[in-house]
């Protein structure tokens, strides 16, 4: 993330992201938090943008206008989403990728060219399929795990890098 850009967090609470890219792009940036769920807390940003807007919606139903504001898209779009999970691994995976693709989809819509995305995703039968979704809107697309994730842990994230024309 540079200063002066426009991030858009999916899945912002706690907030940690939030901080994490207010310090990055500064007060020039915009940032737009989303959340089904009000943030506890007013966020201790070091110098907050001076566009920093909280939607408090479901991400399976928000409308993407409701996210852009007045901006005319965004440079990075964040997800951190993750369902609550019920300990039956085929049913978390499946809920998973479901958040991934509406994220994906937000992305899609609302990354301006030369954008990138990241998102967090739970490695199941249809991760290829993400993956050549996520290929096809950008240009370089690769999987990172966490350095603090259990090695038998299923979370990943797809960095995408370079958003192509549409």
């Amino acid at each position: 993330m540079r200063a002066g850009a426009r991030v858009l967090d999916l899945g912002c609470r706690p907030g940690s992201w939030l901080q994490y890219a207010a310090g990055r792009i500064g007060e020039a940036g915009a940032l737009v938090g989303l959340d089904r769920q009000p943030l506890d807390r007013a966020l201790p940003m070091p110098r907050p943008p001076t566009h920093t807007r909280i939607v408090v919606a479901d991400v399976l139903t928000v409308q993407a206008q409701d996210l852009l504001g007045s901006l005319a898209g965004f440079d990075v779009v964040l997800s951190d989403l993750a369902p609550d999970t019920t300990g039956i691994r085929s049913l978390d995976q499946a809920r998973s990728e479901a958040l991934f693709e509406r994220a994906l989809d937000l992305a899609l819509a609302l990354t301006v060219p030369g954008g990138h995305f990241v998102g967090k995703l739970f490695q199941g039968p249809d991760m290829k399929r993400l993956l050549a979704k996520a290929r096809a809107g950008f240009e370089k697309v690769g999987l990172e795990k966490p350095a603090g994730s259990r090695k038998q842990s299923i979370e990943l994230y797809v960095v995408a890098r370079g958003r192509r024309r549409s």
